[in-house]
């Protein structure tokens, strides 16, 4: 892969990298929809959908036409197809730096709080009042919790008084940082180094290759 092709691809992976380092090394958690969070990774590795299919199957005829903003219209629907993906998907709530045990006494708090026949079974919560069910899925490795949607019937305006009364309880709470944030933020900053060595080694050759990318 040429280093045109090598920046395209890796540099929205690296700031990604970067603000999930920059998240996991706070010490407060931090509470996240699941569609911020999709749309997130559908950024993160959009430099690897232009690069890859996008480019492979441009079509010559919108080229000739429209010239280099042929790209702003493919970019424009790979936009619009990830914006699908995201209204398709249940509702979900991610919250970083924040064990399962942690997050539990707090969430059974405002869940009592909002709903007074807030039902617990396992790692499953009922929460009839606002039309929510979920349960919890724990990732230790990346000490996060994600409260995803259980069953069908969901209520849109349950989860966000849901959602809006846990942010207010995770500003009072305190973590210590997660140790593997700093890992995504050498990571992040290992390949931006490597992309800023490879433009600073032959930039000629890459300005020549940006315009050979964008003629096409």
């Amino acid at each position: 892969m040429d280093p045109l092709h090598l920046i395209i691809a890796f540099s929205p992976l690296a700031i990604y990298c970067l603000l999930l380092g920059y998240i996991n090394l706070a010490r407060s958690p931090m509470v996240m929809t699941g569609f911020v969070d999709t749309a997130l990774l559908g950024i993160a590795i959009s430099g690897f959908v232009v690069a890859g299919p996008l480019e492979l199957f441009l079509p010559h005829g919108a080229t000739q036409r429209f010239g280099p903003f042929v790209w702003l219209l493919l970019i424009a629907l790979y936009g619009l197809g990830v914006t699908l993906v995201v209204l398709m998907m249940r509702p979900r709530l991610v919250i970083f730096n924040m064990s399962g045990e942690q997050l539990r006494p707090i969430l059974a708090s405002v869940a009592q709080r909002l709903d007074t026949q807030a039902r617990w079974a396992g790692d499953n919560l009922a929460l009839s009042q606002l039309g929510v069910q979920l349960h919890l899925e724990r990732f230790a490795s990346m000490r996060n919790v994600q409260l995803v949607s259980a069953g069908g019937q969901q209520d849109f305006s349950g989860w966000r008084k849901l959602e809006k009364a846990l942010r207010v309880e995770m500003r009072r709470a305190s973590t210590a940082a997660n140790p593997r944030g700093a890992g995504l933020i050498v990571a992040g900053f290992l390949i931006a180094a490597l992309l800023i060595l490879s433009i600073v080694r032959d930039h000629q050759a890459v300005a020549q290759l940006w315009q050979d990318f964008l003629s096409r």
